[in-house]
């Protein structure tokens, strides 16, 4: 009988609680009020914000060694690779013609020296004869001038010859500086000329890294130094290797290009490292990290943030937990975080779920502590990068 009354009554609970149900659902809607939302403060700090740029990593000193004239390779004095001293014999060159021409203005030379001999001899023998007034003065101003020209010949002879003995230098090819060989493409036997390039010859004592930074970036830089205030960060840059290894020593900007690149809207700078251990080459590839401090600012994690027509916004949260949208201007970022300058201390924003607030809703703010937020992001962070 009991069983019978309790199923007589079972639609009406079902629809007593149904009814209560959709009662309560009208009512948090018509209080607009999203349960135990998780939001954050925000609060104004110092931090050092690294900023990374494409760097061109040259040798200070970088030459293409050619031949100033035509020859055989007669000889290679060096390997590819091998560290070489300032005029350390690379080559020797093979070239009967340069040959042949120090010998002949050698015999020219001796031949006009001895006609000039010739000449003052005859001065004299003829200025002997002048004083006892065999012959006409005359004669003795014509042996003076047939002395002179010879005299000039033997000068003509002497230039030839010293023209003739530094092309056939040239046959001997030293190292400019010091500095490593790169590659010999040609051989002993090799017909080689001028515009022949027989190898490469590379300083690394020092290195010079060329890097880009954007026009906004450089006026910062320029009125930064205008005012006299020391820009520490433009003179400890890292250097970052293809292994993602950090350079053991720190580089300093010496010079900044003249004119910006029209296409890119950017210009180079040029940074010197030292490099004793001749770890660097001429060509490695890097990049250049620079640590900026930037003070007064907040960090905004980025999942507490959205965008709408390049603009970025947070929902920022009132003490009776309604929400406002607002928008701010990254400065830069750093891990997970934007950095900015355009929200106050103290800022309570949305932490998570962005997505399913609306602006001018009431929620029930869930305060999240900041180092934890931290650790979540780290955490967050390492996954991504182990994948």
């Amino acid at each position: 009988m009991r069983i019978k009354l309790f199923s007589n009554y079972l639609p009406l609970l079902c629809l007593t609680a149904c009814v209560w149900v959709s009662c309560s659902q009208n009512r948090e809607k018509k209080s607009g009020k999203k349960d135990h939302t998780p939001v954050m403060r925000l609060t104004t700090t110092t931090i050092e914000v690294p900023q990374s740029y494409v760097a061109d990593v040259q040798a200070v000193q970088f030459v293409e060694v050619k031949p100033k004239v035509e020859g055989f390779v007669e000889a290679v004095l060096v390997d590819e690779g091998e560290h070489v001293k300032k005029g350390q014999v690379l080559f020797k060159l093979s070239s009967a013609e340069l040959y042949e021409e120090v010998k002949e203005a050698q015999a020219h030379h001796k031949q006009a020296q001895a006609e000039l001999k010739m000449a003052e001899v005859e001065v004299d023998r003829i200025k002997r004869l002048v004083e006892k007034d065999i012959i006409s003065p005359i004669r003795l101003e014509q042996a003076m001038a047939e002395a002179d020209v010879a005299r000039l010949q033997v000068q003509q002879a002497k230039s030839r010859l010293q023209r003739a003995e530094t092309n056939f230098s040239y046959t001997t090819i030293t190292a400019p500086f010091e500095g490593y060989v790169d590659r010999i493409p040609f051989k002993v036997g090799s017909l080689v000329t001028p515009s022949s390039l027989l190898t490469s010859l590379t300083d690394v004592s020092d290195m010079f890294a060329y890097f880009k930074i954007n026009e906004k970036e450089y006026l910062e830089y320029k009125r930064t130094q205008l005012s006299g205030i020391d820009q520490p960060e433009y003179n400890n840059l890292e250097l970052i290797l293809s292994d993602q290894s950090t350079y053991r020593y720190k580089g300093k900007v010496e010079t900044v290009e003249g004119d910006f690149e029209r296409g890119t809207g950017s210009i180079a700078f040029r940074a010197r490292f030292a490099n004793p251990e001749r770890l660097l080459r001429h060509g490695v590839s890097g990049k250049i990290r620079m640590l900026t401090k930037m003070e007064n600012v907040v960090l905004v994690p980025q999942q507490s943030t959205f965008e709408i027509q390049d603009f970025t916004y947070v929902y920022t949260v009132a003490e009776d937990g309604k929400v406002s949208v607002r928008s701010f201007e990254p400065l830069a970022r750093h891990g997970s975080y934007y950095v900015t300058q355009d929200l106050p201390d103290q800022t309570v924003i949305v932490y998570e779920g962005v997505q399913m607030i609306t602006d001018g809703m009431t929620i029930n703010p869930d305060m999240v502590d900041g180092a934890t937020i931290h650790r979540q992001l780290e955490s967050s962070n390492e996954i991504e990068n182990n994948k």
